[in-house]
């Protein structure tokens, strides 16, 4: 009879690999990974471009150009498109993000055919209507101007300003009347010269056979560079050690961030920082939960993650408190921090965070388009093939006294920047 009092067993994770993709080199210099898997009849397309908010020539560009390839092409309107696309039950989106810009297709293996030339001309021939434009730069300006109501947003805003600089693209503030009087004409020339298909990452993953591999290859490859490549200026990365509060007279509560510049993920500490952070705020047994949530009460939930992008890596803690614990929740952050500087992990719980990530890492991996995701982090983040199996092995053999030493270099709050969004405190 199943005792329901008793644990089960713990097996360890001897190792994971994941699925060698298939690399080849189109016609016109772009490059095409393949990753098959026909578990289901469904097929993943990602077309990704050097189109993000880093090459930003203006603040909103970018985001602007993403969301309107949908709007219309030289021989279909916005409708037409969504039409085409609900008909064969298929999904299309274009996402812009702070290194990239990325067109994603799903469908049925059999309508693979029928879709790619519309993702070809979304991507090659769209018209930027003017109407349209207006109104999405409306939308935009409108729900910006809700977030921040929010004191979450303003905190994430004031910090990344603070953390990374105003001037870097990471920490640049959105602002509507720049936005506003963003053109037609700037949204055309950023598109043209980010969206050449000749300078993207193809990602084709699911249920793919020879025929769609030779569409793409067909398809995609036979489109050649017409223009230069955006020229970016090279910002300059400026943090420092800052407390600061966006003042929020009549909010019942504060939002706090806290955090700093990290190492890469290419860091030969990496693996063993990652461990640390999720002992401190990864996952719900975290200490900060433990403390600030379960003990004191002071909030539904606290974090600490690492943001890893192609220029910068960021550490953050981030929380919402009702405003009369602000001072009292960022004590005992502080409290937390100083504890892992001064006192080795007990083993049990140091042994509960390597299973619970060790557990989590393996469910990532269930799906072939979560295995194109982790591959495609080894990609644009340059990380070497055995990222992942080094992951594995790393952490299983972090010790307390390894971590105990990266919380004196790394976690100390004078180090940190602080912001609080809420009244004053």
């Amino acid at each position: 009879m199943l005792d329901r009092q008793v644990a089960p067993s713990v097996q360890p994770l001897a190792s994971v690999t994941l699925p060698a993709a298939d690399v080849f080199s189109l016609l016109n210099g772009a490059r095409l990974h393949v990753l098959r898997n026909a578990a289901q009849p469904v097929v993943r397309l990602q077309v990704v471009f050097p189109a993000g908010k880093w090459y930003d020539p203006k603040s909103g560009v970018s985001l602007l150009t993403a969301r309107m390839l949908l709007e219309g092409t030289r021989t279909r309107n916005a409708r037409q498109i969504a039409d085409e696309i609900a008909f064969y039950g298929a999904s299309l989106e274009c996402e812009q993000g702070f290194d990239r810009s990325t067109l994603t297709l799903y469908c049925l293996a059999r309508h693979f055919r029928q879709l790619l030339p519309l993702v070809v001309a979304v991507i090659t021939e769209p018209t930027f209507p003017a109407t349209e434009l207006d109104l999405l730069k409306t939308r935009t300006v409108q729900n910006v101007q809700i977030e921040r109501q929010k004191p979450g947003y303003l905190a994430s805003e004031r910090f990344s300003n603070n953390l990374f600089g105003p001037t870097f693209p990471y920490g640049s503030v959105f602002n509507e009347a720049t936005f506003q009087n963003i053109t037609a004409g700037e949204v055309k020339a950023f598109h043209q010269a980010t969206y050449q298909l000749s300078s993207a990452e193809v990602f084709l993953c699911g249920d793919v056979g020879i025929e769609q591999e030779e569409l793409v290859t067909r398809m995609i490859g036979q489109h050649s560079s017409t223009n230069l490549p955006l020229v970016i200026e090279q910002a300059d990365l400026r943090s420092a050690p800052l407390q600061d509060h966006v003042l929020l007279p009549d909010s019942i509560q504060s939002s706090l961030r806290i955090g700093r510049l990290w190492p890469s993920l290419s860091h030969a500490d990496t693996h063993s920082l990652q461990v640390l952070v999720k002992v401190l705020g990864g996952y719900f047994g975290s200490r900060l939960m433990k403390n600030i949530r379960e003990d004191k009460g002071y909030t539904y939930g606290i974090y600490a993650s690492v943001s890893a992008r192609e220029y910068a890596t960021s550490f953050v803690i981030g929380t919402d408190v009702n405003a009369e614990s602000t001072k009292s929740a960022i004590h005992e952050i502080h409290h937390e921090l100083h504890r892992l500087q001064k006192e080795l992990i007990p083993a049990d719980e140091l042994q509960t965070v390597k299973n619970y990530m060790a557990g989590k890492f393996a469910n990532e991996l269930s799906t072939v388009f979560e295995q194109c995701d982790k591959y495609k982090n080894l990609i644009f983040q340059h990380l070497p093939n055995t990222y992942y199996s080094d992951f594995l092995s790393q952490i299983r053999s972090v010790t307390s006294e390894t971590l105990l030493q990266l919380s004196q270099d790394y976690l100390s709050p004078t180090d940190m920047i602080e912001v609080v969004a809420g009244p004053a405190h």
